[in-house]
């Protein structure tokens, strides 16, 4: 083989080597995103509150569900936690069931949906079924959120577990707001207003008036792990003192939490 050949034949494979080399160099191809997501949550509280209103009598909550997602908006998902069963007919555990579509227009986002509070167990001994179904539309826009819960029929059949008329229309507001500090650390923020409707109106601890409402707040502070654990620490407190079956369930305290979303 003359000089020219070789040459030739030393070029060819030095531009074959460096395509091969630069090909293996090149970062893979991205995945496409899936239609479909799942998503699971566990988490580990020193109380639950619904509302400002602790459900567990001030006691720890276990709670966790999943979430499904499709791609257009349109999802379906189920939280649980465990409750007071002297405070809910004998039921030991709550069951979420919801599912919407969310969106955003320009930088708006919005949240449609229905949810329904399943309490299995409740109704036993002769005592009556708690259950709910909230309609719910919500809008965002940044870091702030609102939301807005209207029940289909007798909110958490208080009528028929205390009289005195149809809870129906006893609507709840919910203003949130979170801001990311930065280096895991996020701050957070809410205040709720629920109306009360017939048999839903509440008698504070020591009085006698009836009233038809409930306001309720949270400042919290959050930490993020490296491992995905979220540590949580907030302020809870309403506007009301409401007796729960040995205490009371809806003055001010700390809540405590360590929560994963895998």
């Amino acid at each position: 083989m003359n000089k020219t050949h070789i040459a030739l034949a030393s070029a060819l494979i030095a531009s074959v080597t460096t395509l091969a080399q630069a090909q293996s160099a090149a970062p893979a191809a991205a995945a496409p995103t899936p239609d479909w997501t799942i998503t699971g949550n566990l988490s580990l509280a020193s109380d639950y509150r619904f509302r400002g209103i602790s459900q567990t009598n001030k006691q720890p909550a276990v709670s966790g569900g999943f979430d499904v997602a499709h791609s257009s908006g349109f999802y379906i998902g189920n939280w649980n936690s465990n409750i007071d069963s002297d405070f809910f007919q004998g039921a030991n555990i709550e069951m979420d069931f919801y599912g919407g579509y969310k969106g955003s227009i320009s930088d708006i986002g919005y949240d449609v949906g229905a949810i329904y509070y399943y309490y299995p167990g409740s109704g036993r001994a002769d005592q009556t079924k708690v259950k709910n179904t909230e309609l719910y539309v919500g809008t965002s826009y940044g870091p702030v959120s609102a939301k807005f819960y209207y029940p289909l029929s007798d909110f958490f059949n208080a009528e028929q577990i205390f009289g005195g008329g149809n809870a129906g229309g006893s609507y709840y507001i919910d203003l949130s707001g979170a801001y990311d500090l930065g280096s895991g650390f996020g701050v957070n923020a809410h205040v709720g207003y629920q109306k009360l409707k017939g048999a839903a109106k509440v008698i504070e601890i020591g009085k006698t008036a009836i009233e038809d409402n409930i306001v309720d707040w949270k400042i919290g502070f959050t930490y993020g792990f490296s491992n995905g654990f979220v540590a949580a620490v907030s302020y809870i407190d309403t506007n009301r003192n409401l007796a729960g079956v040995t205490r009371n369930v809806s003055n001010g305290t700390g809540v405590v939490s360590l929560s994963k979303t895998f």
